[in-house]
C-alpha cells in the first residue's frame, strides 16, 4: 500500500507563502493554502479562503495537517490590530490539528544593532512593531513550553530576489534603474545589510517543517552582508545597466506618510539602514547543513527576472544552489 501524503498547510500566499508551497509540492507532500481572499490553487495544492483571526476557521484550515506554516504578514499599518490576532489564529491552527507549527519572522524585536545578531540577541525593540514582534515570540514559544505544538520560528533579513512587490527590491525599484535614475534605500546605501534570498526562506522553512530538531527559534540562511550600493550595482552589471541607488530623506518618507498609511509605518523602521544590519546564521547552517545561496547566484537569478519583467536586458542566470 502506497504511503499516504502529509498534510502541510501554508497559511498565507504572499511573497513567501506562495514560494514554499511550491517547495512542498516538489517535496511531494500534499499542500492546502489558505489566504483571506479565494483564488484559484495553485498547481499541486488545495486552497482555503477565509479569516484566520476566527479561531473557528481556523480550526478548519489546519485540520489534517502535520506541519502548519504561518506566513501571513499584515500590512504594516494593521499590525497593531492583526498581528497577534493572527498569530493566535495559526496557533490554534496547529494545536488544534495536533501539528507542529512553522513561522516566518524578522529581526525587529533585536532593535538597533551592535553587532552581528544571532538567535541569543537581546531582545530590546525600538520600535512599536518590534515590541509587538516580543510579544508574538511569546505567544508562540509559551505554547511550545507548555506542549501545546512543537514550534520552530524562522527568522530572516529584508527579503531579496525576484517578483518582491513588499521589499526595497520592488518593480519600483527596477523600473528607476531601468529608466537610469537611481534606486531608492530607506537610510544609508553604504552600510553592511543582510538581504536572505527569498528561495532559501522557502526552502528553509520546508526544512523545518521536516526536521524533528527544528524548534525554538532559528536564523535563516542568509549570504554575507553587503550595502545596498554593491548589491545595486551587481544587479546592474548583470543587467548591462549602470545601477545607482539614493537615500530617501527621511523629511520625504514623513511627507508622503501622510497620504500613504504604508509609508507612515516605514519611517521608524529607516534605522535598520543606520549601521551595520547583520544576521548570523551559523547555528542554522551547522545543524541542518544548507548554507545560502551565494550572492552571485541570487542577483543572477534576480536579473534574469527583470529582464525577463521588463525586457530592456537579458542576462544569462545561473542556476540557484
Amino acid at each position: 500500500m502506497p504511503t499516504p501524503q502529509e498534510l502541510h498547510v501554508v497559511l498565507g500566499a504572499g511573497q513567501i507563502g506562495a514560494r514554499l508551497a511550491r517547495v512542498l509540492v516538489a517535496r511531494g507532500h500534499r499542500v492546502r493554502v489558505v489566504q483571506r481572499t479565494a483564488a484559484p490553487p495553485a498547481p499541486g495544492t488545495e486552497h482555503l479562503a477565509g479569516d484566520l483571526t476566527d479561531l473557528g476557521f481556523a480550526a478548519a484550515a489546519g485540520r489534517g495537517a502535520r506541519v502548519v506554516y504561518d506566513c501571513m504578514n499584515p500590512p504594516y499599518h494593521a499590525w497593531s490590530r492583526e498581528l497577534l490576532a493572527l498569530g493566535r489564529g495559526s496557533l490554534h491552527a496547529a494545536t488544534t490539528a495536533g501539528a507542529k507549527l512553522v513561522a516566518l519572522d524578522c529581526l525587529y524585536m533585536y532593535g538597533r544593532p551592535t553587532g552581528p545578531m544571532a538567535e541569543d540577541a537581546p531582545r530590546a525593540p525600538c520600535s512599536r512593531k518590534g515590541a509587538l514582534r516580543v510579544e508574538l515570540e511569546a505567544l508562540r514559544l509559551e505554547a511550545h513550553r507548555r506542549g501545546d505544538a512543537p514550534v520552530a520560528i524562522g527568522r530572516a533579513s529584508d527579503f531579496f530576489g525576484p517578483a518582491l512587490p513588499f521589499s526595497g527590491w520592488s518593480e519600483r525599484f527596477f523600473q528607476r534603474i531601468f529608466a537610469g535614475k537611481p534606486g531608492e534605500c530607506m537610510g544609508d546605501p553604504d552600510q553592511p545589510h543582510s538581504y536572505t534570498f527569498v528561495d532559501d526562506i522557502a526552502r528553509a522553512l520546508a526544512t523545518l517543517g521536516a526536521r524533528p530538531e527544528g524548534v525554538g527559534v532559528w536564523h535563516l540562511p542568509t549570504a554575507p552582508a553587503e550595502s545596498t550600493r554593491a548589491i545595486t550595482r551587481r544587479l546592474g552589471a548583470a543587467l548591462g545597466l549602470r545601477a545607482e541607488v539614493a537615500r530617501v530623506p527621511r523629511w520625504m518618507l514623513r511627507a508622503t506618510g501622510v497620504f500613504s498609511p504604508f509609508m507612515r509605518e516605514v519611517v521608524e523602521m529607516t534605522y535598520q539602514w543606520e549601521a551595520p544590519f547583520v544576521i548570523d546564521d551559523r547555528r542554522y547552517v551547522a545543524t541542518f547543513g544548507e548554507q545560502a545561496t551565494s550572492l552571485d547566484d541570487a542577483v543572477a537569478v534576480t536579473a534574469a527576472w527583470a529582464a525577463a519583467r521588463f525586457g530592456n536586458a537579458r542576462p544569462t542566470a545561473r542556476p540557484a544552489a
